[in-house]
């Protein structure tokens, strides 16, 4: 799967970085005291859309009929299945 990371703050509205490698998020992070989380997406895919077709959710056939057709569900969408790593103070934690 080709991806990205993209790390966002808590409660952030917008990313605050976005990297082809978690080794260029992760020095970034450091380098900057950066306290959030850092997720791997899927690259030309919503995550909605790659968590059906990878089984990587934990949503009922009959819940996930009509979740599928809620456009605000799919915007939001973010399942724990995805690689994701939490900071503090640059230090993942």
């Amino acid at each position: 799967m080709k991806s990205v990371w993209i790390f966002n703050k808590s409660n952030a509205d917008f990313s605050g970085g976005v990297f082809s490698e978690l080794e260029l998020a992760e020095s970034w992070i450091k380098e900057n005291s950066l306290t959030g989380i850092l997720t791997k997406y899927p690259l030309d895919q919503g995550v909605f859309d790659w968590a059906v077709e990878n089984d990587m959710h934990n949503i009922k056939p009959e819940k996930l009929a009509e979740k599928s057709k809620q456009p605000n569900f799919i915007a939001g969408f973010t399942t724990a299945s995805q690689e994701h790593y939490h900071y503090q103070n640059g230090l993942r934690s």
